[in-house]
This record gives C-alpha cells, structure tokens and sequence, in this order.
C-alpha cells in the first residue's frame, strides 16, 4: 500500500472503533423494539419476568459500553487527524458531511446518557451483566413516573435518529464511491481498493 494510499485512510482504531459501535448502534434499537414487546406481555400477563428483566440488563450493559467506545472515539478522533474530503466535493456536501458525523457523535453519546438518566429515574436496580450485586449506578435525577416517562421516550427517539442518520450516511458513502469514485468509502473499509480519480462535472 503506498504512502498516498494510506493517508486516504482512517487509522486501524477508527476503522474498529466505526464498525463496533455502529453495529451495536443497530442491534440496540431493534433490542429496544423488542424489549417494548417484552414488557407488555409481561403487563399482560403472558411475558416471563426473567426474559425480561436480563433483557433490560444487557440492553443497559451494552448501552454503556457503547457509551464508553464512543468516548474513546471521540478522544481518538481529536487527537488524529482524519483523512481530507475530496477536492471536488461541492460546499453543501461538506457541511452535509460535517453535520453527519457531529449528529453521529451526539446520538452515540446522548442516547447512552439518556437510557441511563432513564433507568435512574426508576427505583427499579439495573445489574451490570445481568449479575446480582454489579449495579449500574443511579443517576443524581428525579426518581418520578413522569420523568422515567419523558426521558424513555427522548431515549426511544434516538434509536429513530439513529436509523436515519445511518440511511444518510451510508446512502451518501455508497452514491461517493459508485457514482463520484472519489475513493470516500474506501477510508473506511480495509481492502476495498480505491477507484481512479475521474472528476466531477
């Protein structure tokens, strides 16, 4: 791989750290869809408490996980350069670019932050892993119905955001490399070679 290659390329770290907290990203929200179909059989009296409640746990684990990666990615990404955007990218598709990854950034923290502010206006403990006596740490919040309430669904909306922003973000890496060829996908997947130059009209 030449020198020009690589610098066209995100570091190994950014690769990892994208593809993991993308596709626990996903997996989240539709767990989240599935926990909701879980608590009202369990309302109805059809569901499994155990089911249920290891569900939660997980959800909550990986959340704060996922938390921590985004972190760590965040970090990773201040203190490394990212590779440039192609020249022939047009203004709007900058800022579009821009304003992505910083709503990336802001739902991959928040919503996090928000599950746990959510799970702390409960009384109800949340086990780390599933396993007695590793609690998640309750948040300094109000321990109300209609707190828990509000903040679930801000929590749930996320996962909404999360969903579009995801179609945005791989329908424009996917019109760069097949229509612009301008090698922007290519950045983040090890081994897809990128495609000459043939600008832009």
């Amino acid at each position: 791989m030449s020198a020009a290659t690589t610098s066209q390329r995100y570091t190994i770290v950014a690769i990892i750290l994208h593809w993991l907290i993308a596709a626990m990203l996903v997996s989240m929200v539709f767990v989240g869809w599935w926990m909701e179909d879980l608590r009202h059989a369990l309302l109805e009296g059809t569901g499994s408490l155990t089911l249920t409640q290891a569900v939660y746990n997980w959800h909550k684990t990986a959340g704060l996980i996922i938390l921590l990666l985004s972190l760590a990615r965040l970090a990773w990404r201040l203190t490394h350069t990212a590779p440039p955007l192609p020249e022939g990218m047009k203004p709007w598709e900058r800022f579009a670019a821009q304003f992505t990854h910083i709503a990336f950034y802001g739902v991959m923290i928040g919503a996090p932050i928000m599950g746990w502010i959510t799970a702390s206006a409960s009384s109800f403990p949340s086990k780390l892993f599933n396993l007695d006596g590793f609690l998640l740490p309750h948040l300094p919040v109000p321990q109300t119905e209609s707190f828990a309430s509000l903040a679930g669904s801000v929590h749930g909306a996320a996962g909404w955001v999360i969903l579009i922003l995801l179609a945005l973000h791989a329908g424009a890496a996917l019109k760069h490399h097949i229509l612009d060829r301008d090698g922007v996908l290519t950045r983040m997947i090890p081994g897809l070679n990128i495609p000459p130059q043939t600008g832009r009209d």
